[in-house]
């Protein structure tokens, strides 16, 4: 009876470890590939395709060791607006758990410009 209520209160223990590990971390992210959810604030963000969310991601995620011409990774080459619409779910699912970019940063301006263009519908305008 010992030994059931060892490992009752071992498993017990175990539980609420592993659910405080899952549940820490909420609020806003502005570096690169770190683990804390961030939050979009779509209050005044740019949301053009062309003149600010295709500079961003060209510049941060279709780089040559990332999601240029020719990428495996994750979505594959993110280099055209038919290949980034496509991936627009990875993408966003990226941002918001901080993921990506894993290397180097992208401000919170430019992570609320990408997700908010999503959100609305993700135009090529």
């Amino acid at each position: 009876m010992k030994q059931l209520s060892a490992i009752l209160i071992l498993c017990s223990a175990l539980f609420i470890v592993a659910c405080k590990k899952s549940s820490s971390g909420t609020g806003g992210s502005t570096g690169g590939g770190g683990s804390t959810p961030f939050t979009p604030d779509c209050n005044g963000a740019a949301i053009q395709f062309s003149a600010n969310v295709a500079p961003i991601i060209s510049s941060s995620c279709a780089i040559s060791s990332c999601h240029a011409a020719g990428s495996s990774n994750g979505p594959g080459p993110l280099t055209t607006y038919a290949q980034i619409s496509a991936a627009k779910v990875q993408i966003r699912a990226a941002i918001i758990s901080g993921a990506m970019p894993k290397s180097g940063t992208i401000t919170t301006a430019q992570k609320n410009s990408i997700i908010c263009w999503i959100d609305a519908g993700a135009l090529n305008n």
